[in-house]
This record gives structure tokens, sequence and C-alpha cells, in this order.
């Protein structure tokens, strides 16, 4: 049983940046891909990076390509993600996800397709 626990939230300006960290216990996800998503109050869990397990590929939101980026250590069995140019419509609780595949294809935005999740981290930006 993969246990996953995010760290690194907190409150940040607009145009600030924060990085999430995205620990694992309890088994490896090394071999895995994994994912961020975020949920905002009153709105539905949405996909924003993925990165497969060699950390070759990643994939992301069209909200945050750009100011966002996703990478991972293997040795320390951690995903990260950094966040720059941080704006109000980032505030959210993000959460990390592990796929029990080696690539985030097909469909890396489908929740449904990650079997471990954290228990998730607030980020919120002000304006």
């Amino acid at each position: 049983q993969v246990l996953l626990a995010e760290s690194g939230g907190g409150l940040v300006q607009a145009g600030g940046s924060l990085q999430l960290s995205c620990a694992a216990s309890g088994g490896t996800i090394s071999r895995y891909a994994v994912g961020w998503f975020r949920q905002a109050p009153g709105k539905e869990r949405e996909f924003v990076a993925a990165i497969n397990w060699s950390g070759s590929g990643t994939y992301y939101a069209d909200s945050v390509k750009g100011r966002f980026t996703i990478a991972r250590v293997h040795a320390s069995e951690t995903v990260y993600l950094q966040m720059n140019r941080l704006q109000s419509e980032d505030t959210a609780v993000y959460f990390c996800a592990c796929r029990q595949s080696d690539r985030f294809y097909p469909d890396p935005a489908s929740s449904s397709e990650y079997t471990y999740w954290g228990q998730g981290t607030q980020v919120t930006v002000s304006s």
C-alpha cells in the first residue's frame, strides 16, 4: 500500500512561488507515473500536471503551462511541483496521485486512472 503525503502549501502573494512535495512511503513509486490535481472550493477536482516513471516525460494543463514544473527524485521517492507566477485562480487544495503504470498515457488528466492519493495541501494566493 503506497501512502502519499503532500507538503509545501501555504499563503503567497500573486506573482510569487511555492514548491509542493509529494513523498511516498509504504511502497515505491519509482516505477509509476505521478500526477498533481487541485480542487478549489465549490469546483470539481482538476488535473494540473503529470510525470512518467523516469521523469523524461511531462504533461501539463493549459492553465499552468509555462508557470508550473513537475519533477521527481527517485532516490527520495518524491515528486515536486514548482509553481511560479502564481495567480489567485491557483488557490486550491493540491493533491498528488500515483498511477499503477509507468506512463501517464492514455488520458493523463483522468483522475480515475490514478490509484493512490494523498490528503492534499492548501495553496492560497492573495491578490
